[in-house]
């Protein structure tokens, strides 16, 4: 399946290819070839953010891992039922829906999920 790689830092070069070749071969060896996988690498601020909006630690982390695509699917859904966050108060409603939406879908499955647009005004 897909494998998205962004690359939102610059304190480390990435070298995009072989590192597809290799979380290709890991894929193979979990047996686990038929996800989607995004791959982001962010500065040690931004991961020190997210840490601490999904796990409530306030510092820096290697890794954190999300079953994203209910996420993005949320987020997406949104904005195809006319959310937008183009300003502070059209985030706001944006914002909360998601929210609402994110607590049952957690509740439900026992997922601890959180908007994506979360601190974003």
């Amino acid at each position: 399946m897909s494998l998205v790689i962004r690359n939102l830092q610059r304190a480390i070069p990435i070298r995009r290819a072989p590192l597809r070749r290799n979380v290709e071969i890991v894929r193979s060896i979990l047996g686990v070839e038929k996800f989607d996988l995004g791959i982001i690498f962010l500065d040690n601020k931004n991961i020190q953010h997210i840490n601490g909006i999904y796990r409530k630690k306030n510092v820096p982390t290697d890794v954190l891992s999300f079953p994203f695509h209910e996420v993005t699917a949320t987020h997406g859904l949104c904005h195809l039922l006319g959310f937008t966050h183009n300003s502070e108060a059209e985030w706001q409603k944006m914002y909360l829906r998601e929210k609402q939406v994110l607590e049952e879908l957690s509740q439900r499955t026992g997922a601890q999920l959180q908007p994506l647009s979360r601190g974003l005004f």
